[in-house]
């Protein structure tokens, strides 16, 4: 496991530098900020940042590298207040949009309206890329759902506020306009729906970027920005100033517990989970290394072993904890769909450790009825009303993906462990039902299968027997073990700043009680 976090940490300190170093220093050149350094400059001083889906865009474009997607996003403290946070970064390919930046900046919208939070755009992009605009503009969920949303939340009053810090172009345009309030930067940010070689191609008119939308046209003349900034520096502080003025209100309408440390270290996990997800490890080791003094008030202990269920407090937060001990068996599920309604009765969020293969096969339990009991696990996560949060420690195979709250079923946040796989099914299972099939049908023709046959179909390579590994959810967020002085989260206290947050449908208190020194670990979503 140890390897893998080396791995993630490796891969996730690149990603952080953004664009070539070439597009950095001309960036900087011009007066600017980089992305990341806007983002630490905005939030409130020792407070920290969490980050969704760093590793969005990874070796997910063959020929292309998109660092983060092209765009930062995450939940921080601006004035006291908890915001989304959405950050162009102009370093990778003049910040314009991929189609998982799109997916990305979405996602980010979406957590902003399902938790009321006030969002803040740093804006510097050259907007759609146009080799991929038939990946990015025609549908629903592309580029215009970005504007939609705005709207939206504006018209459900969660604030929107957008900074210009370079170019806004095009249909990016919309995104400082439709904003409540908007910030420009002089000579550096520009707002216009065409930009001078399109003014000239389309009526001969010759102009300068900087007068055709830059700062003093709109603060001045078009009254399309409403404050005026020197540079990026003034300009996130007055974010700051406005923040402080949207008169949100912070109240907590549940009794929480004074926080206590898991009696057991958190780093002993590693030695518990390990990257071979054929190896059980009792899903009680780990729920004793998250929780609050490792009490955990277990539901139904002695029926449908298979699946933990429970009740526990991270940082003095209460949360229904449901957790993988194996196989789904027609108790088990039966189990799940009962604590899930408790949950749901008492307004208690629900937390998804996930380490699943599926529901247990088998002509005895058809008879059993297992589909129906699966299906009554899976209606209830589909309908619970409370917040839910999943975390993938290990496997997420199947229909167990389905039980366990995957990303289908809207969990408020997903998380993955590094060595954590998403798929139908293993990979061995696969070929063997893929060999099976394939046996079946050759033996219906008469025909025999062989070496060369299975090589054709892929069940087999070549002169290797190396398996290959499922990689599904690139876009989504890994949660990893980190070490303290990474000045990271922890797993128990990256849960207690979503607890937190999601409790009161997220009108408020995240990262209330920061420490510096807090347990491992690296969030993304």
């Amino acid at each position: 496991m140890k390897v893998l976090v080396n791995q993630l940490h490796e891969r996730a300190q690149k990603i952080r530098l953004g664009g070539s170093e070439k597009a950095r220093e001309r960036h900087v050149s011009r007066g600017k900020l980089l992305a990341r350094e806007r983002v630490d400059s905005l939030i409130d001083p020792g407070s920290p940042f969490l980050e969704f889906s760093q590793f969005a865009g990874y070796q997910l474009y063959a020929n292309e590298e998109v660092p983060a997607g092209g765009i930062i996003t995450g939940i921080g403290r601006v004035s006291g207040v908890e915001c989304i946070i959405v950050a162009n970064d102009a370093t990778i390919k003049g910040g314009t949009y991929y189609p998982v930046t799109v997916k990305k900046h979405l996602r980010a919208q979406e957590i902003a309206m399902q938790n009321r939070l006030p969002c803040i755009y740093l804006v510097d992009s050259g907007g759609a890329n146009l080799p991929w605009q038939a990946e990015i503009f025609p549908d629903r969920d592309h580029f215009g759902r970005i504007f939609y949303n705005q709207a939206i939340m504006s018209s459900q009053n969660i604030a929107q506020i957008a900074v210009v810090m370079g170019s806004c172009t095009a249909g990016g345009a919309y995104v400082p306009a439709m904003a409540d309030e908007n910030i420009i930067v002089r000579r550096q940010g520009t707002i216009f729906l065409g930009g001078p070689p399109l003014v000239k191609a389309a009526t001969g008119e010759e102009v300068s970027a900087e007068d055709l939308g830059g700062a003093d046209l709109h603060c001045r003349k078009s009254g399309v920005s409403d404050y005026y900034a020197l540079d990026d520096t003034h300009a996130l502080h007055i974010t700051r100033k406005i923040v402080r003025n949207l008169n949100y209100q912070k109240k907590l309408d549940v009794s929480i517990e004074p926080s206590e440390d898991p009696l057991f270290p958190a780093d002993e996990l590693y030695g518990i989970v390990g990257t071979n997800l054929k190896r059980n490890f009792d899903i009680r080791e780990v729920i004793a290394r998250i929780v609050d003094g490792s009490r955990f008030n277990e539901f139904k202990a002695l029926y449908g072993d298979t699946l933990v269920t429970g009740f526990a407090r991270i940082f003095g937060y209460p949360v229904g904890i449901i957790g993988n001990n194996g196989v789904l068996f027609s108790e088990s599920a039966k189990k799940g769909a009962h604590f899930i309604q408790l949950c749901c009765q008492r307004n208690i969020p629900l937390l998804f450790l996930q380490n699943i293969t599926g529901f247990m096969v088998g002509r005895d339990y058809e008879a059993e009825g297992i589909a129906k009991d699966g299906a009554k696990m899976v209606a209830a996560v589909a309908c619970a009303n409370v917040p839910k949060i999943t975390v993938i420690i290990g496997g997420s195979y199947g229909a167990g993906n389905y039980g366990m709250c995957g990303r289908a079923y809207s969990p408020r946040f997903l998380y993955l462990w590094p060595n954590a796989r998403v798929s139908v099914m293993g990979g061995e299972q696969a070929a063997n039902v893929l060999a099976t099939v394939a046996k079946d049908q050759r033996a219906r023709e008469g025909k025999q299968v062989n070496a060369v046959f299975s090589v054709s179909l892929g069940l087999a390579e070549p002169g290797s027997s190396a398996p290959r590994t499922p990689q599904c959810s690139r876009i989504r967020a890994w949660l990893h073990l980190e070490d303290a002085d990474c000045q990271q989260f922890g797993l128990p206290y990256a849960l207690s700043l979503l607890l937190e947050l999601l409790y009161w449908r997220l009108l408020v208190v995240i990262f209330q009680n920061f420490q510096e020194n807090t347990r491992e670990t690296q969030t993304l979503v």
